[in-house]
């Protein structure tokens, strides 16, 4: 497998978007932010490939623009058991809505005390945005963490008009 990378403009900065090349096609497996918290860094062997991505930028820029409000783009899912778990309860939460931490671990089938381990699982998601941990806010509607930045993430629920519900 080879690894290909390309980057695409947004309105909250340059994006990253990292995927793996198969005889299959191309698989993403990251889209990150610049300056966010555990984002891959393009490495030597990597392959630019401004076409290998067509289709996720035409979603990305249909979703920043208001068009789109759900993501069909297929991408690896990586992760831990306990990740995937955490990262499918993520992919359920509708576009313009938000959920707790609590929520979210009750979500995923965990108790609510777990929210220290959710969180975590949150803050290791590779697919920002087509995952929407943006979603998650804190129990009293603050607007806690964010890997790519809590300037961000409120920009991102301002765009989906989440923020009246907070």
């Amino acid at each position: 497998m080879m690894t290909v990378y390309t980057t695409m403009d947004s309105p909250l900065g340059e994006l990253l978007l990292v995927g793996e090349a198969s005889t299959t096609g191309i698989t993403l497996t990251s889209l990150a932010f610049p300056g966010q918290k555990n984002r891959l860094q393009v490495q030597p062997g990597w392959r630019r490939d401004d076409t290998a991505f067509t289709e996720v930028a035409r979603q990305l820029t249909a979703y920043f623009v208001g068009e789109l409000h759900e993501f069909e783009v297929d991408y690896a899912s990586g992760g831990t058991p306990f990740q995937q778990q955490v990262w499918a309860a993520l992919e359920t939460i509708p576009y313009g809505t938000t959920v707790s931490y609590g929520q979210l671990a009750e979500k995923a089938g965990l108790a609510r005390s777990a929210v220290r381990a959710v969180a975590a699982a949150i803050g290791a998601n590779p697919l920002l945005i087509l995952r929407p941990c943006h979603r998650v806010i804190g129990a009293d509607g603050s607007l806690t963490g964010y890997a790519a930045g809590v300037e961000r993430k409120q920009h991102l629920l301002a765009r989906e008009g989440a923020l009246q519900h907070i």
